[in-house]
């Protein structure tokens, strides 16, 4: 439920941020006129973003067991894949994000509603899809036939919505680097479970070899069904008997990618910008 709740807060809250200082803008220009557009354009993009939730849910039901574990994992795949790169490309613009968006709401105000529509929709709607498609694959890997994983996402875009309400009205300031590197890195440690859960559900579609090569067993010292086997599957999608390809590919993404992830910032991306909502906010 942990990691669940770490995905929806997570990714809540970038498309929270990037809510906040798009109206805040508008406000703080006097362009309230231009909020209506950007309102539709939100609404569309979670429209669209459930719509993709439910239809990768209700639709992959209809598959044979083999279809269903070759969809399942190759979403997995595809969303770690996702991930990553989001996680990477916000330890890079962090520092920036509001003179970024700040740019692309003025080009929108000169070209006139349909413009400030699109731009809504494209900020807000990779942020939907991607948070979709990864709560999907999560969900589906730690899913232990309760209610639980969706609660977690539920709770954390609750609290990420929250968070960007405070963020807005000023009631609330936090070092926002800080907050998606530590974050971030605790995404990819939930990312390296589910890529292993994928790779499993392709060795029980038979796209991989090697269903049977357990790396190790240790079902009886933690069994699935106990409260702490079930905690680790729900925080690490910890799997007591996985195969030494599923080991083998994890300790491949998490070692390097953690790595790279938390060295220090190279002085091009430390550079001072202009503007910086480090510790924010808008108001």
């Amino acid at each position: 439920m942990f990691s669940n709740y770490l995905i929806g807060l997570r990714e809540g809250l970038e498309a929270s941020l990037v809510v906040c200082i798009l109206i805040a803008y508008l406000v703080k220009t006097g362009r309230r006129d231009a909020l209506r557009p950007i309102w539709i354009g939100i609404g569309i993009a979670v429209a669209i973003a459930m719509g993709f939730g439910c239809a990768l849910e209700f639709g992959s039901q209809e598959l044979t067991f083999e279809a269903q574990e070759a969809l399942g994992g190759s979403l997995s795949i595809l969303a770690v894949g996702l991930v990553t790169w989001m996680v990477f490309w916000m330890r890079r613009t962090a520092r920036h994000l509001r003179s970024e968006l700040h740019g692309r709401l003025d080009a929108a105000l000169a070209m006139g509603t349909g413009a400030l529509v699109a731009t809504a929709f494209l900020a807000v709607g990779r942020e939907g899809l991607e948070t979709a498609l990864f709560v999907w694959a999560s969900v589906h890997a730690a899913s232990d036939g309760t209610p639980r994983p969706l609660i977690g996402v539920a709770l954390g875009l609750a609290t990420a919505v929250l968070l960007g309400w405070l963020f807005y009205r000023g009631a609330l300031k936090i070092n926002l680097a800080k907050f998606f590197t530590w974050t971030g890195g605790m995404l990819v440690v939930v990312a390296a479970g589910v890529l292993a859960y994928g790779v499993h559900d392709l060795q029980e579609a038979n796209w991989i070899p090697g269903i049977r090569d357990l790396a190790f067993d240790i079902s009886d010292t933690i069994p699935p069904d106990s409260w702490y086997g079930t905690l680790l599957k729900g925080v690490l999608n910890f799997q007591p008997d996985p195969t030494i390809v599923q080991v083998t590919v994890w300790l491949l993404y998490l070692i390097p990618t953690l790595t790279l992830f938390l060295r220090p910032s190279t002085p091009t991306e430390a550079a001072p910008q202009p503007t910086r909502p480090d510790t924010t906010t808008a108001r």
